[in-house]
């Protein structure tokens, strides 16, 4: 298996330039020790862009706790204009957040506060119209969809709470203008990043060098058609979803073994829901269910995964949001209690109980979002 060391920053460089552009540093100790309580994020997308956090109630509910400019733009109204999963991501100790600003081409980052936002930094994307953003410890890379789409890399400082190009990392994607790029995301284990385009029912694979570049694509084809948001399970295999053309066609997930070279093998070809229109996919920390939102059904199917990372068919609708609401955006809370819908058809989110079976209970929905809002994020 592939293991990926990343080389440290000096910390006494970063520091020095902290101190010339006015940085406030903040230790991650004092951070992590505001952060007490669950909360979700999702991003408004709006000319002014916001980050609105909800409070994340014992029982599950939601209660608005405020919003927080990203000092971007985003791309204005609709429902999902970015067309994409991971708009919105917390690091893996939730000390940060970071949102993508897709009508000014660049990122902003936040500390996380409890259900409070600290805004640290906004950054060029390196790239026209950016639509996801993954991380893998101290390592960033961002999906930029428009123009001639790529990926580029950054470094996260963590003792200053920055991020900091990788100079020439950005990487061309195996569809060129054409792809429709819906999804960046690391393997478990950092040694891949995976993008998937929808456009040409492409899913691209680039290797992860120990210094952070990103080397490819690998030029895989999707088991279905209009592969479209994924996550990992175990052994790095990326559950993905299939939108097969949006509205018109019938939602699926497939798996994926990735050989050492990027190339995929199916492990489970596409399987069917009934339902329409799959976008975002979330697993849980155990690896053993995987869920899909149905934006056109308005509903939420669910899978078993095993062990091997082969798919079953749970339940069709595990969970229905209601006429009108146009699910897209999906999220798990911390120890995977409670599942989160950013439904953008009338503004709302919408929380559910995860049981032991996999199995989803209603806790409420909480609305006031506008048009075009995007990404989702908990803890």
């Amino acid at each position: 298996m592939r293991t990926n060391q990343f080389r440290p920053f000096v910390f006494n460089v970063m520091t020095a330039l902290a101190a010339s552009i006015g940085v406030f540093v903040i230790s991650p100790v004092s951070m992590a020790a505001r952060d007490t309580s669950g909360a979700v994020y999702v991003m408004t997308n709006a000319p002014s862009n916001s980050v609105v956090v909800f409070h994340r109630n014992d029982d599950g509910t939601l209660t608005q706790a405020g919003s927080f400019s990203t000092h971007g733009a985003g791309s204005g109204s609709g429902v999902d204009p970015l067309g994409s999963q991971g708009a919105l991501t917390l690091t893996s100790d939730h000390r940060l957040l970071l949102a993508v600003n897709a009508g000014s081409n660049d990122i902003s980052i936040f500390g996380v506060r409890g259900d409070q936002l600290q805004f640290f930094q906004r950054i060029s994307s390196y790239g026209t119209k950016p639509v996801s953003i993954s991380v893998h410890d101290e390592l960033v890379y961002v999906l930029n969809a428009g123009g001639t789409p790529n990926i580029a890399g950054f470094r996260i400082e963590p003792r200053i709470n920055r991020m900091f190009p990788l100079p020439g990392s950005t990487r061309a994607l195996a569809g060129g203008v054409a792809a429709g790029a819906a999804q960046v995301s690391f393997s478990p284990d950092g040694a891949f990043l995976v993008v998937t385009e929808k456009a040409t029912n492409t899913i691209d694979t680039y290797l992860v060098g120990d210094d952070g570049y990103a080397s490819g694509p690998t030029s895989n084809a999707s088991s279905g058609a209009t592969p479209f948001g994924f996550q990992f399970a175990r052994n790095n295999v990326p559950i993905v979803s299939e939108a097969a053309g949006g509205a018109g066609g019938t939602s699926a997930l497939s798996s994926y073994d990735i050989a050492d070279d990027g190339t995929l093998s199916v492990v489970t070809p596409s399987i069917g829901d009934t339902q329409k229109a799959a976008c975002w996919v979330v697993v849980t920390a155990d690896r053993s269910y995987a869920y899909t939102s149905n934006s056109a059904s308005n509903s939420i199917s669910s899978y078993s995964i095993s062990p091997s990372g082969s798919l079953g068919l749970l339940n069709v609708a595990a969970a229905s949001t209601g006429a009108g609401t146009t699910p897209i955006d999906i999220a798990l809370s911390t120890g995977d209690h409670y599942f989160y819908t950013l439904n953008a058809g009338n503004g709302t989110v919408s929380g559910f109980r995860v049981e032991s079976d996999g199995s989803l209970t209603p806790v409420g929905m909480i609305g006031g979002l506008s048009s075009g809002v995007q990404g989702i994020a908990a803890r």
